[in-house]
């Protein structure tokens, strides 16, 4: 076993995964090992409840276009721990930190804390921070793990920009059980005098982020009132103060990518980053994000499969990302129409209903397997179950190789199928590992 994997199991038998949320305790860790924050290239800090992780793929792609030194934190991972980071190797490069500077860090934190109460992703949140401080970089784009205003990233004071992504309902029972209560602990990340990006947002929310932004003196650029972002023959055209941009399509699918590449861009305009329309454009074309409206490469778990089958992967997990990702599989329908199956495993936290629900009258099938690597997942009779009262036909398999399996039986050529895999990270992680094709 690598050195990193045997850390993150030990301390993940001395502290359990789970949330716990607070700063106080990476706070003291940090301090020990002697502020690392502190010293780290310019923040670029991203919160929200879906499109993370894309905006932040799309500032790397258009920040490195630009060859500038971009180092990511993101979370969770899908194969491997090290993707949780990725560190500038020179300009416009960038690659997932390796396995002896990763477990070098992972070391000295363990070090650190002793024998004190940490989470594992506070402890992981230190090691990404010892990694950014000691390689040279331009910028550092930082994503929040849960929350943001007690999230283990937000012991950054004086960020380039606050960025804020769209917000619905998840992880309630440690954020809220309404919106306008999920959009508060988002915008915790807001700080004194620095400039705050939101992608558009309801009346109610916009309210809790212009409350917060004018408590903290913080210029505030909401998407759809100060910047806005729309679909025009094929392109992406975005404007704001500033003017407009007629841009390519972005190259990660989905009309949601249009809102993400916006905000994107409105936080590289309002950081102050002057950043040229050509690297813009390439970033466009260039962004990779796995997982998310990602098309599988055939490999193994394409095998038996009937000529023409198309898999598909994304790992949303709640009911914003439900009407997103069936609206992109609407569109592709209209495009080409193919019967779309559903392959889904969840963990217990979500909200399987409402995942389900945006794909009634679209889905004509859906396997429930579960989670090899949780021990947190929805019994796949009872996601089956939550399935069929969502209005779907659905039926439980011991894994995603059976219910495959279970496809390549029930289609002929004239009907291949589009397999969309989803409702888990975790999930998506397993099925990339399987069709060999672990995130580079």
């Amino acid at each position: 076993m690598p050195a990193t994997l045997e850390i993150i199991d030990r301390l993940s038998s001395r502290w359990p995964k789970g949330y716990d949320l607070s700063l106080a305790r990476i706070e003291r860790l940090l301090g020990a090992l002697g502020d690392p924050h502190l010293r780290i290239p310019p923040v670029i800090h991203v919160a929200g409840t879906n499109g993370k992780g894309s905006t932040i793929a799309f500032l790397r792609a258009m920040l490195e276009a630009n060859r500038a030194r971009v180092h990511t934190h993101t979370s969770p991972h899908l194969v491997r721990f090290n993707e949780r980071y990725r560190l500038a190797t020179g300009p416009g490069r960038s690659s997932y930190v390796g396995d002896a500077a990763f477990s070098d860090a992972l070391a000295r934190v363990e070090a650190a804390n002793g024998d004190e109460q940490i989470t594992l992703f506070e402890m992981l949140t230190a090691a990404g921070f010892v990694l950014f401080s000691e390689h040279p970089a331009d910028y550092v784009l930082l994503e929040v793990g849960l929350g943001g205003r007690f999230d283990a990233t937000n012991v950054i004071r004086d960020p380039l920009v606050s960025v804020i992504t769209s917000i619905s309902l998840d992880h309630q029972a440690f954020l809220g059980d309404t919106v306008t209560a999920i959009a508060g602990e988002k915008a915790g990340i807001i700080k004194r005098g620095r400039p705050v990006v939101t992608s558009p947002a309801t009346d109610e929310i916009r309210a809790v982020f212009e409350t917060e932004a004018a408590r903290r003196k913080a210029p505030l650029f909401v998407g759809g009132q100060d910047w806005a972002v729309h679909e025009e023959h094929g392109r992406l055209v975005y404007q704001d103060g500033q003017g407009l941009l007629d841009l390519p399509r972005p190259r990660l699918a989905g009309q949601h990518q249009f809102q993400n590449a916006g905000t994107a861009i409105a936080a590289l305009r309002h950081a102050g980053l002057a950043v040229p329309v050509a690297a813009i454009e390439a970033g466009l074309d260039t962004v990779e994000w796995p997982a998310r409206l990602q098309r599988l490469m055939p490999g193994p778990l394409f095998a038996g499969a009937v000529s023409g089958t198309e898999i598909w992967l994304d790992g949303g997990h709640n009911a914003g990302a439900g009407e997103v990702v069936s609206a992109a599989m609407a569109d592709l329908e209209e495009r080409v129409a193919r019967p779309l199956v559903l392959v889904v495993g969840m963990l217990t936290t979500k909200d399987p209903v409402g995942f389900f629900s945006s794909f009634k009258g679209l889905a004509r099938h859906v396997y429930t397997v579960p989670i090899a690597s949780s021990d947190a997942g929805w019994p796949p009779e009872e996601l089956a179950a939550a399935a069929t009262s969502a209005g779907l036909a659905a039926e439980s398999a011991p894994d995603v190789a059976d219910a495959l399996a279970r496809l390549s039986t029930s289609w002929n050529e004239q009907m291949a199928p589009r397999i969309l895999v989803c409702g888990s990270l975790y999930l998506a992680g397993e099925v990339l590992a399987l069709n060999d094709q672990e995130p580079a």
